[in-house]
């Protein structure tokens, strides 16, 4: 119920909005859609919130006398002010730069496993408990983290390819459900306050996995975010219908405002699944090139920017976690903006989809490549290391109104299938990227940092150039024949 009145104070006061003319024919306050969009984003929360939290613990996890290079930093270090001892008593490991490389990694050989197949069942049986319960199962393996970590390595690689297996569906389930929740003119808006749980999940998780490493051990970060995982997995069950006719408490305004926006656009009945056209289609391997992009900037600092922090810039893991979640807050705060002037520039006819599209994707995806090679030349200046990590993650969040959601323009009605498919090849990064990242950088020197930093931004650009020349923001003929669009 917060969320729902904060949401309020905000879409009310946006309604006199310079870009906006109108609210939507069906209010947004307190709507359905809308409360839809929060508890999703709660839902994302969660699902980075366990899936970052080991990039922090790892730092306090690792035997400091044996690991390499861990023991000190390239820049002196930055001295707490804490009247507090940092606690120590969580088990630490004697685990090389390679294992540590395996075992960030290791999340994604399950993560790409369940993409498509979720896609294909969230659109076949409905959404609400595929995504629920893939959670919860990432949920209970994240709790058996610490005994997992203390039977071995490869334990623990095992434990994090369930929870991987888990959160595989959560997009493409996510994306088929806002096919049928989500009208046209508002998707840029609903889609980015539901995804940017992933920023702010990161942003919130980050800091208090560092602050609970640092007064409790590191074993509590897992105990205390899967529970609070467990109280989410019970608030979408009781409160999350599959469809807007489904839902027990939805106005019948704001069904009919959905079903009819909807109705020219969505197929679910359609039982042959278009394999061949979307494996074909420009626009949707358009759209795969970019994710893998961005994604391979994106997962190399999510699961090695706790690691920076500490080998490059000194900081300890208490300032670690607040530092390594600034990029990510940025990031949150631009997609939302984003997303609320991505709808707007559209409703008001001043630019088409297809131009807004590739427009919010160059800048979030060359800005990000620019600064991120300029962090790697700022030295031991901490500040400005910090200041264009953050500038760099920020202008990401732009994405989230562009390629991230143009599954949805350009075939709504398999939105959770191809979301699917960009996901599968978007996950590769996530698996190879750390395990290079660490083998670049074996000696922890702020050279090998640069070269890993130039690898990300040359592969950001290539997906850029290759999104704005193939990019569609239309239906397209295979997705639903006969289909006019009326925003082209």
């Amino acid at each position: 119920m917060a969320g729902i009145k904060v949401f309020s104070i905000f879409c009310c006061s946006s309604s006199s909005c310079q870009f906006c003319d109108h609210l939507p024919t069906a209010p947004a306050c307190c709507s359905s859609r809308y409360s839809l969009a929060f508890l999703s984003c709660f839902g994302f929360i969660v699902v980075y919130a366990l899936r970052v939290n080991l990039s922090v613990a790892m730092v306090d996890m690792l035997d400091t006398k044996t690991d390499d290079n861990s023991s000190s930093s390239v820049c002196p270090e930055h001295k707490g002010h804490s009247a507090l001892i940092h606690n120590h008593t969580g088990k630490v490991y004697d685990w090389d730069s390679e294992t540590q490389g395996w075992i960030l990694g290791s999340f994604f050989y399950g993560y790409i496993v369940t993409q498509i197949p979720g896609g294909y069942l969230a659109r076949k049986h409905g959404a609400k408990w595929l995504l629920g319960l893939g959670i919860l199962g990432t949920v209970i393996f994240t709790m058996l983290t610490p005994l997992a970590a203390s039977l071995g390595a490869g334990y623990l690689i095992a434990v994090r390819v369930l929870e991987g297996l888990g959160e595989g569906v959560t997009f493409p389930a996510m994306h088929a459900m806002w096919a049928s929740w989500a009208p046209p003119l508002e998707r840029s808006r609903l889609l980015t306050i539901s995804y940017t749980g992933s920023s702010l999940g990161t942003v919130l998780s980050l800091p208090l996995s560092g602050l609970i490493c640092y007064y409790l051990d590191w074993t509590y970060v897992f105990y205390i975010f899967g529970a609070v995982g467990l109280l989410w997995f019970f608030l979408w069950t009781f409160f999350v219908s599959n469809t807007p006719d489904s839902h027990k408490t939805i106005s019948e305004k704001e069904r009919r405002y959905i079903n009819s926006s909807l109705k020219s656009e969505v197929s679910t009945f359609a039982k042959d699944i278009p394999w061949c056209s979307m494996f074909t289609s420009l626009p949707v391997w358009a759209i795969v090139v970019a994710h893998f992009s961005y994604n391979w900037t994106f997962y190399t600092l999510l699961t090695l920017l706790p690691t920076y922090m500490r080998t490059i810039l000194g900081f300890s893991i208490q300032q670690n976690g607040m530092l390594s979640a600034l990029p990510y807050l940025g990031s949150w705060f631009l997609a939302l903006l984003g997303g609320q002037l991505a709808d707007c520039l559209r409703e008001r006819g001043l630019f088409s989809t297809v131009v807004v599209r590739k427009t919010f994707s160059v800048i979030g995806m060359v800005g990000p490549a620019v600064f991120l090679v300029s962090a790697g030349y700022t030295g031991c200046n901490y500040v400005m290391a910090v200041a264009f990590l953050t500038v760099s993650s920020a202008l990401g969040g732009f994405c989230s109104s562009g390629f991230s959601i143009n599954h949805l323009d350009i075939a709504p009605s398999y939105a959770g299938i191809l979301l699917g498919i960009s996901n599968t090849f978007a996950t590769i990064p996530g698996m190879v990227g750390p395990v290079i990242a660490r083998a670049l950088t074996s000696s922890n020197t702020i050279e090998e940092w640069q070269t890993v930093f130039y690898i990300s931004a040359a592969i950001n650009i290539l997906g850029a150039i290759f999104f704005t020349i193939f990019g569609k923001g239309a239906v397209q003929p295979w997705a639903v024949p006969g289909y006019e669009s009326h925003i082209q």
